[in-house]
């Protein structure tokens, strides 16, 4: 049976479905809540498809699927199906780090400690923490405030019976109960560590308040001691608390989902909040193989998370829905309050696992990197090329005196200084930058098209606000050049970047490496052209300095300052060294005229 005739006969329902190449490999596993729908849209015209999701149906040789009860057994088959198969087309899961998990034991007598190995023996598990900082924390901690044991010993009531341990150091320095001798009876180091596994799911604000209690009737009773252990624990508590992440109890038990998309590359935070406090947080980073919407990338985060962690709360705080409904979940998109500062909080953490994998690459591999802001830029511009040539101008005076115009060029993102160029203004009278502009970068791009019209660049930079843009672009328009290159302002101020036509600035992330690279050609830009104008100023003051004098022509001032090397040094030299230039009578005449200014 042909591929389009078996796909027409899947079914109306839920489910999992799984494309073979020719050579029988799983190349793409995809979740569905109708399988007949969503496996009908690869199979349309390619023009209708994007570029990469083409490709992959060109290699399809085959399809199957699995029908499930849910779209929730659907998201689970899928995350279980991609984990066997590792399909090449699937979203990949870059973190491939082992995170720990705090465990407490399944013994008579339990230990708290950090793993990072998972033992179906009856232990419980908590986490995974992201930061080991953190989870080893928590463990010092928990025995900083109770007296755990630290040891590996098989301890049951039989072998405390027989005398078969003798207490160790922690337990004469008070740092254990002694479980091993009898020093503490299994109730209540049950009790202990059930306040731990409390702790650990998020349930700190009630251990506080029920030590508070006791230590209170502890000294009603007069207990004084026994409120004293009370009241440390109590503070030990608060202490703790204090130093984490507390939200509004109003909040309860909620788990929250970040997800920044940035081309094929996504980064989600899951967040835990328990008793309106943050008890875990886990980064993960996505690898997109082929173009998928993002609410399908956030299903496939929420997938993979429900299989770290189990069972999420029956509240799910998420930017925007998955395409998937879970049972049991009720997915919230806040728009205000303290959930939505949860999510903020949680897209935050997204945000700076993004640099972090960003700044990473531009060591690791710059050439990826460049290439990616390249595509980050003309994506957020809306450029119809890839801006690998790029060119900035800004202009440089002081009062209108000595008016210069620079510019700089960038290729693939890095400076091409060989490629600067400096402009003396030559048709502008006075301060008038927006004139200035206009004639630098006409006689740029009249020049470019009579000698190099293939090395025009795609994306031209002024810097400045819409009167500098509006007149670079009548410059291009007199060229004819308006329809093969793309301009836009970089205001210094609020680094706002403007369009033609367009009365509004355009909506750039301050953190994005397109905006950086656009502030480091307009830095570049602003650094070249200040040090040719601050060149010209100081020759003209030199200029007028000493042609002031009568008797000085230009031979004469360029033979004193080949000399001397500046007024300066010429005004503090001797009539003596002076006169070996110019002769005894101009030499008293030049100094006598200097140090008089």
């Amino acid at each position: 049976m042909e591929l389009k005739e078996k796909i027409k006969l899947f079914p109306h329902s839920p489910g999992v479905y799984r494309y073979y190449d020719a050579e029988g490999n799983v190349i793409y596993v995809g979740k569905a809540k109708d399988l007949h729908k969503r496996v009908a849209q690869y199979f349309v015209p390619a023009e209708r498809l994007t570029r990469k999701t083409a490709v992959m149906v060109s290699k399809i040789a085959d399809a199957e699927y699995t029908v499930v009860d849910s779209e929730s057994d659907a998201l689970l088959l899928e995350n279980n199906l991609i984990k066997q198969f590792k399909p090449r087309y699937n979203i990949l899961l870059k973190d491939s780090k082992t995170y720990p998990w705090i465990c407490v034991s399944s013994e008579e007598f339990p230990r708290v400690f950090l793993t990072r190995r998972m033992v179906k023996d009856g232990s419980r598990y908590f986490g995974p923490y992201s930061s080991v900082v953190h989870a080893r924390n928590l463990v010092e901690f928990f025995h900083n405030v109770y007296p755990l044991r630290t040891c590996s010993h098989k301890i049951t009531s039989d072998a405390i019976l027989r005398g078969k341990f003798r207490p160790c150091l922690n337990f004469h320095i008070k740092k254990c109960s002694g479980c091993c001798v009898g020093g503490i009876s299994m109730k209540e180091y049950g009790e202990n560590i059930e306040e731990i596994v409390k702790l650990l799911k998020g349930g700190g604000r009630e251990i506080i308040q029920h030590y508070r209690t006791l230590m209170q009737e502890a000294a009603m009773n007069m207990e004084f001691e026994q409120a004293q252990i009370y009241k440390e624990k109590m503070q030990s508590l608060e202490q703790h608390y204090s130093k984490s992440v507390i939200m509004n109890s109003i909040v309860g038990d909620v788990d929250v989902f970040s997800l920044i998309v940035d081309g094929s590359e996504a980064f989600g935070n899951f967040m835990r909040i328990r008793g309106g406090a943050v008890v875990q947080s886990l980064n993960l980073g996505f690898r997109q193989m082929i173009e998928e919407p993002q609410e399908s990338v956030l299903a496939t985060f929420i997938g993979e998370i429900r299989a770290k962690f189990g069972v999420l709360s029956r509240e799910v705080i998420v930017p925007f829905r998955p395409d998937m409904e879970i049972e049991n979940i009720d997915f919230k998109v806040p728009v205000r309050g303290d959930k939505l500062a949860l999510l903020e909080l949680s897209a935050r953490n997204a945000k700076e696992m993004r640099l972090n994998a960003l700044k990473q690459q531009e060591h690791t591999d710059p050439d990826a990197y460049r290439n990616m802001v390249m595509e980050s830029l003309q994506k957020q511009i809306g450029m119809k090329e890839l801006p690998v040539h790029i060119e900035c101008f800004d202009n440089s005076n002081i009062q209108g005196t000595n008016p210069v115009s620079a510019c700089v060029v960038f290729r693939n993102a890095v400076p091409s200084k060989k490629d600067y160029r400096h402009f003396k203004v030559k048709t502008v009278v006075g301060a008038n930058d927006y004139a200035t502009m206009k004639e630098a970068v006409n006689r740029r791009y009249s020049r470019m098209l009579a000698e190099n019209p293939d090395d025009l660049p795609q994306l031209i930079v002024i810097d400045g606000g819409k009167g500098q843009l509006a007149f670079a672009y009548e410059a291009l328009a007199e060229l004819g050049l308006t329809d093969k290159l793309t301009v836009i302002a970089l205001a210094e101020r609020m680094e706002e970047v403007y369009r033609v036509g367009d009365p509004y600035p355009m909506f750039i992330d301050r953190n994005s490496p397109a905006l950086k690279v656009l502030q480091h050609i307009r830095d570049e830009a602003h650094r070249f052209g200040i040090t040719f104008h601050r060149k010209l100023r100081s020759k003209a003051q030199v200029e007028s300095a000493l042609k002031a004098i009568k008797g000085v022509g230009d031979k004469t001032e360029q033979r004193l300052i080949l000399r001397f090397g500046s007024v300066a040094r010429i005004a503090a030299a001797s009539v003596e060294e002076v006169s070996e230039i110019v002769g005894q009578q101009l030499a008293e005449r030049i100094l006598k005229e200097l140090n008089k200014k």
